[in-house]
């Protein structure tokens, strides 16, 4: 397992489903790993970066030297994109707090606007 570039996000949301499967399309270089929050091993990474590993509201992406949580991740792994995608990671000039703002809204409704699954993809 790829183990410098992690991206742990909830495993029952088809929103992040969705996105899991829209970054492995576009991950040329296979640069991520994938891991659910719901899974052990999610858990222990949570806890070990000290994140929630009992709230599932947020993408992590963990590096090699450091770990993003909300609009900072999404940026993050946006950078490692084929195509025009890494030109999302210009947008980290928007201050964190008007980004997480979105996010958190985004995130807050995203079982209503996009629905779950009973089970985890992977």
């Amino acid at each position: 397992m790829n183990q410098d570039n992690i991206i742990i996000y909830d495993g029952i949301c088809n929103l992040c489903n969705s996105s899991v499967q829209f970054i492995k399309k576009r991950d040329n270089a296979s640069q991520f790993t994938f891991m659910s929050q719901q899974s052990d091993e999610g858990k222990k990474l949570m806890q070990k970066h000290h994140f929630n590993s009992e709230s599932f509201d947020t993408i992590i992406l963990i590096t090699k030297d450091e770990a993003f949580s909300k609009s900072d991740a999404v940026l993050e792994i946006s950078k490692n994109l084929s195509g025009f995608w890494f030109l999302l990671s210009y947008f980290r000039f928007i201050p964190k707090f008007i980004r997480n703002l979105l996010y958190d809204f985004i995130s807050k409704n995203r079982y209503k606007f996009f629905g779950k699954n009973n089970s985890c993809e992977l």
